[in-house]
Formats: structure tokens, C-alpha cells, sequence
């Protein structure tokens, strides 16, 4: 029987004793340890943004495990997302077999570059485009601009793909779910140039209060990630008391940008609850008001399920 605070799914089968390992052999670990399983909500919510398939040097956990363990703490529900071809076709795949989830696919920012570079970014968007018209993938994403990791050479490749996806998700009834890393300027300005009529969400967003204020004008949804808790993260705190409540989503973007206080662990859809306390402390809500406002905001975005 498991005993660990951490869900069974999520324990490593090998895991040595603490006593025996150095200091270095210990923070090496929890980078690779998941965090304890935090208190279950008093009312469902849903992990708008996760990466089931995403496990770099983890044990393997099956999207069924992972949304039991997710169950188990009151987040019933959650989007895969999809980031390139290979995740495309997982999450497709994995929506289903899964009735507790529903799926994004793109073609992400950096990799749009990549492919145009080699000259097969429209062969892969065409193939977006197929996988993007089943019943229970509900947005194209993740799509969007990236200034990070991608250069000014692969910049014109990126609003290429994101103005692709943009008019994939209109031709389809879709919504979008936006990747804006560094690129706050670019993502507004083609935003304004195609005024898209359907849902958009800024995925894990990472603005201040005046895109935030942005945000509410447009009526652009504003999906906070486990970094609002961050205690940098002031200007994203702002933005998070300015926005419109019926604008606010959760998500996790597992396994990435776990919450505080675990900072530098892996992420899972389980974690979702400690975002979700946290955004309900800060906007001075009663909890379970806003776990069902939460899930109100997501079936407006991408219907039932």
C-alpha cells in the first residue's frame, strides 16, 4: 500500500535512503522528487494547460494516473497540450481514451522557426489543421512568439505560424492558447492586425498590469501558472489583482514552473489546487467561489466535457 504523501504514481520505484546520499546527491534529487499531494479543494476545478507527455528523466505515468492522482486532490479535469508534431498526434490520441481530458495542438513558436528554416513549417501546419478538427480538441495551441530562445532570424517564421494557427482556430470555431515569451509587443500587435472572434488565452501569462488592462478591453483570457506565487513575481501578482475575474484560468504547465514552495521540482496537474489557493487568496475570494468560478471561465473557453 502507498503511504507517501507523494501519489503512488509519482514515487520512484528506487529511491535510495536520504540518509545515505550527500548534500549534492539530495538537491539532485528533488529536482527529480515531486512534491507532496496538497489538500483537496472544497469544489472541482480543471489544469487548463498540462503536458501529460512531457516526463524528461522521470518514471513513466500513464494520462489515467496522472488524472487520478489529479482527481484525488479536486481537479477533475484538464487540457493536454501539444507543442509539435509527436505531441500533436499523443494528444489526439490521448483525448480518446481520457474523458477527463480535452486537447490543444501547435506547432510551437521555436519549432516554427526551425521548420521554416528547413522548409516544411506548411506541411506541418497542414497536418495541425487535420489533427486541430476532431470533436474534442478545443484550441489550437501552443502557439504564439518567443523572443527567448529564438533569434531575429527565426522571428518571421514565428508570426508566420502563429497568423497560420490564428486562422485555423477561426476556420474551425477553435480557440487559441498563446505561447508569449518576451514578445508581449509582437503577440498585441498581430492580435490587433487579425481581431480574431474566438476565445484567445494567454497561456502561463506572463504580463504586468498593463497588459493585463489590455486583456480586460479585449476580453483575452489570462491563464495564471504556478509563477504568480513566486514571490519575484510582483508585477504578475498585479496583473492578477487587476484582471476581470471572469478573464482568470489556472493552469500548471506540467511538468514545469511548480508552485511555491516547490519550486524547482516537477510539476503535475495534482499541484493545481496550491495556484488555485493562492489566486483566491490574493483576489480576497472564498475558495470554493472561486474553484467554481474557475471552472465557469474554462467551459466558456472550450465547452463542456
Amino acid at each position: 500500500m502507498c503511504t507517501s504523501a507523494i501519489p503512488c504514481a509519482y514515487r520512484p520505484q528506487d529511491a535510495p535512503d536520504p540518509e545515505t546520499l550527500t548534500a549534492k546527491e539530495l538537491k539532485a534529487r528533488r529536482r527529480r522528487e515531486y512534491p507532496p499531494a496538497p489538500e483537496p479543494l472544497p469544489r472541482p476545478v480543471v489544469d487548463n494547460h498540462t503536458h501529460l507527455n512531457l516526463r524528461p528523466g522521470l518514471p513513466p505515468v500513464t494520462p489515467a494516473e496522472a488524472m487520478d492522482a489529479a482527481e484525488a486532490v479536486g481537479v477533475t479535469r484538464a487540457v493536454q497540450v501539444a507543442f509539435d508534431l509527436e505531441s500533436a498526434r499523443f494528444t489526439r490520441d490521448v483525448v480518446e481514451t481520457e474523458p477527463r481530458l480535452l486537447g490543444a495542438v501547435a506547432i510551437h513558436p521555436n519549432d516554427a522557426a526551425e521548420l521554416g528554416a528547413a522548409g516544411t513549417l506548411h506541411a506541418a501546419l497542414e497536418e495541425i489543421a487535420r489533427i486541430a478538427d476532431h470533436p474534442r480538441i478545443r484550441a489550437l495551441g501552443e502557439t504564439g512568439m518567443d523572443r527567448f530562445r529564438t533569434g531575429p532570424e527565426g522571428i518571421g517564421w514565428q508570426e508566420e505560424s502563429f497568423r497560420a494557427h490564428l486562422e485555423i482556430a477561426e476556420r474551425l470555431g477553435k480557440a487559441v492558447q498563446i505561447h508569449d515569451r518576451d514578445a508581449h509587443d509582437d503577440v498585441v500587435r498581430i492580435l490587433e492586425d487579425v481581431r480574431p472572434e474566438i476565445p484567445i488565452v494567454f497561456h502561463c501569462f506572463s504580463g504586468g498590469p498593463d497588459l493585463a488592462r489590455l486583456c480586460n478591453e479585449r476580453g483575452w483570457r489570462m491563464s495564471f501558472s504556478g509563477t504568480v506565487t513566486f514571490a519575484n513575481s510582483t508585477e504578475l501578482q498585479a496583473a492578477l489583482r487587476i484582471a476581470r475575474p471572469e478573464l482568470i484560468l489556472t493552469e500548471t504547465d506540467q511538468p514545469y514552473l511548480t508552485p511555491h514552495p516547490y519550486r524547482g521540482q516537477p510539476n503535475a496537474t495534482y499541484m493545481t489546487p496550491v495556484t488555485v489557493r493562492f489566486i483566491a487568496e490574493t483576489l480576497g475570494m472564498d475558495l470554493a467561489e472561486f474553484c467554481d468560478l474557475s471552472v465557469a471561465n474554462t467551459e466558456a473557453v472550450y465547452g463542456q466535457w
